[in-house]
C-alpha cells in the first residue's frame, strides 16, 4: 500500500454512480428495464446502411481523420444547424466533434471552469453536471424548478414546473462562471419557453456568465411545443455552447458521436482539451452520422423526415406509458419532450412509508429497489438528479424511459396489471 493518497482530490465525493447500482440490481432480478435511457428498437435504416458503407467502402475511413471532426461531418453540421441558429457557421471554427454529448460537456467544464468558479445547475438536472463541475474545481450552485399546486384529478405537465425569477437571480454572484440548461430537460421533460430562456439570457448578460446548453433531445418535442435554442437570443451566441448528440438524434446511443457548436473564442479552449484528451473520434461513425444528416437535410420539415416520424412515434409511446402507470396509482407528469417522464409516487409513500434501505437513503431510491425486487420494473429515483439540499423535495418522484419497443411495453403492461390486481381490495 502507498503511504501517499492515491486518489486525486477532485474525485472525492463523486465515486458513487447511480446507474451502476440500479443496472446491476435490474440484471440480478430480470426486471423490465424502464430506467436506462436508450431505445431498444433499431435505428433508421438509412443510418445503419451508412455505417455499413463506411465500414465496407473507402478503406481510408479505417484511419485517423481531422482531429476536431471529420470534414464532411463538420460541414453538414455547420450547414444544418446554421439554419436553426440563424447564422453562418464556420465548420472549422464553430463546430467540434466529441465522444458523445458527454464528451462535449466534459470539455466545456474542463476548458472554461476554474478553481472556485460557481456553476448554476437547475434541478432536476442530468446527473453528470454536478461531478463534472467538481472535477473541474468548480462549485455547483443549485436552483430548483417548482411544481404548481396539485389539482385533484388533473395530471400535471412538465411545462407547469417553473423557475422562481427572484430565486434564480439570487444565485448569480461575482463568482458565477456558467449556467447549465437542458431543454428539453432530462428527467422532467420540460421544454423551456422563449420567456424562460429570455429570463436566463438576461441574467447571463447582466453578470457576464457563460451558458452550456444541452439540447440533445431537441427533436423529441410533443403536443405542438417548439424547441428554442438559447443561442439565437440577442447577445447569447457569444457566450453559449450548444451541445448535441447523434445518439439521441438518430437513436444510435452506442455510436458515441456528439458535437458542440459555439463561437471560436470559446471553442478554441475546448479544442485544447480535446487534443490533449481523446484527440480523435471514430472516423466511420462520423461518416455515418454525416450521411444521416445529409439525408435529413434533403427531407427537412417534410413528412418523410425521420425527425418528423420519430416525434410522432415516440409521442405514442409516451401516451401509452402515461395510461399504463395510472392503473396502479402513480401520477405521471406529462413530458413536453425527451424520452423520459417523472411519476409521482406519493400514494405509495403514504401506504408504505417505511421501506427498507440504508441510513439516510431517499424514499424514491428505496421505492425503486423495492419495485425492482417485488414488481419486476426498473426506474430511476429522481433524487439522484438533485443536490443534497433539495433531495427531500424530489424524493416522491421516479423517472421512467418510454423509448421502448412493443414487446417491452407488453412486458411492462403485464407487470402493471398484476400489480393492479394485488392493489384491489
Amino acid at each position: 500500500m502507498m503511504s501517499k493518497q492515491v486518489q486525486a482530490r477532485r474525485l472525492e465525493g463523486i465515486e458513487k454512480n447511480p446507474w451502476v447500482e440500479f443496472v446491476q440490481l435490474a440484471s440480478e432480478n430480470e426486471a423490465v428495464n424502464l430506467g436506462q435511457g436508450f431505445p431498444d428498437f433499431p435505428p433508421p435504416e438509412f443510418s445503419t446502411e451508412a455505417f455499413k458503407q463506411a465500414v465496407s467502402g473507402d478503406f481510408m475511413l479505417n484511419q485517423y481523420t481531422r482531429g476536431f471532426g471529420y470534414p464532411p461531418l463538420v460541414k453538414i453540421l455547420a450547414q444544418f444547424f446554421g439554419k436553426l441558429l440563424e447564422r453562418d457557421l464556420d465548420p472549422l471554427k464553430n463546430v467540434l466533434v466529441t465522444v458523445g454529448a458527454y464528451g462535449a460537456l466534459f470539455y466545456a467544464f474542463q476548458a472554461l471552469v476554474d478553481e472556485g468558479d460557481e456553476v448554476i445547475l437547475i434541478e432536476p438536472y442530468f446527473d453528470c453536471y454536478k461531478p463534472m463541475t467538481k472535477m473541474a474545481g468548480g462549485c455547483p450552485v443549485f436552483v430548483p424548478l417548482h411544481p404548481p399546486p396539485a389539482h385533484d384529478g388533473q395530471l400535471m405537465s412538465s411545462g407547469d414546473w417553473q423557475l422562481d425569477p427572484a430565486e434564480l437571480a439570487s444565485k448569480f454572484t461575482p463568482r458565477t462562471k456558467a449556467i447549465v440548461i437542458n431543454s428539453p430537460n432530462n428527467p422532467l421533460g420540460k421544454v423551456y419557453s422563449r420567456a424562460e430562456l429570455e429570463l436566463i439570457a438576461d441574467l447571463c448578460k447582466k453578470h457576464d456568465v457563460l451558458c452550456f446548453s444541452d439540447e440533445v433531445y431537441q427533436w423529441l418535442v410533443y403536443d405542438e411545443e417548439k424547441h428554442i435554442s438559447i443561442a439565437i437570443l440577442p447577445g447569447m451566441w457569444e457566450r453559449t455552447l450548444t451541445i448535441g448528440s447523434a445518439g439521441k438524434t438518430f437513436s444510435v446511443t452506442g455510436w458515441k458521436v456528439g458535437w458542440v457548436l459555439g463561437p471560436d473564442h470559446l471553442l478554441k479552449h475546448l479544442r485544447t482539451v480535446h487534443q490533449n484528451c481523446v484527440y480523435h473520434c471514430p472516423t466511420q461513425a462520423q461518416e455515418a452520422v454525416s450521411s444521416s444528416f445529409e439525408r435529413e437535410l434533403r427531407f427537412f420539415g417534410q413528412p418523410d423526415s425521420y425527425f418528423v416520424q420519430l416525434q410522432k412515434d415516440v409521442q405514442k409511446m409516451r401516451d401509452h406509458m402515461v395510461n399504463s402507470l395510472l392503473t396502479v396509482g402513480m401520477r405521471p407528469i406529462i413530458p413536453q419532450g425527451t424520452y423520459f417522464l417523472m411519476a409521482d409516487i406519493s400514494t405509495f409513500k403514504k401506504m408504505m412509508p417505511h421501506l427498507p434501505g440504508s441510513e439516510g437513503e431517499a424514499y424514491d431510491s428505496r421505492f425503486v429497489k423495492w419495485m425492482i425486487k417485488n414488481k419486476g420494473l426498473v426506474a430511476i429515483p429522481v433524487s439522484v438528479f438533485c443536490g443534497s439540499e433539495h433531495k427531500k423535495h424530489f424524493d416522491h418522484y421516479i423517472r421512467f424511459c418510454f423509448m421502448k419497443n412493443d414487446s417491452t411495453f407488453e412486458a411492462m403492461d403485464d407487470k402493471l396489471q398484476q400489480w393492479k390486481k394485488e392493489l384491489e381490495p
